[in-house]
């Protein structure tokens, strides 16, 4: 068997991971596993990809940006 580790959490955490159970006898071992798996990405970014979002942000900090209202206005889809 595992070894097993007991972890306190609050009653607002306990409702929620109840909440996310996908079946009512689903444990809350499972629970935090599903989330942690999908927390974690395995995969790393590109080059390309960390360039992109270098140059993004450049953007963002030299105030080369436009509001979503703005372009869904001039696209009309508003």
């Amino acid at each position: 068997m595992a070894a097993v580790s007991v972890v306190r959490v609050g009653e607002r955490t306990k409702e929620r991971l109840d909440r996310l159970k996908l079946h009512p006898r689903e444990t809350y071992d499972d629970v935090i596993a599903r989330l942690t798996d999908m927390a974690i990405d395995d995969e790393p970014l590109s080059d390309e990809s960390l360039e992109h979002l270098r140059r993004s942000d450049e953007d963002i900090r030299a105030g080369r940006t436009r509001r979503l209202a703005d372009i869904a206005r001039e696209l009309g889809i508003e």
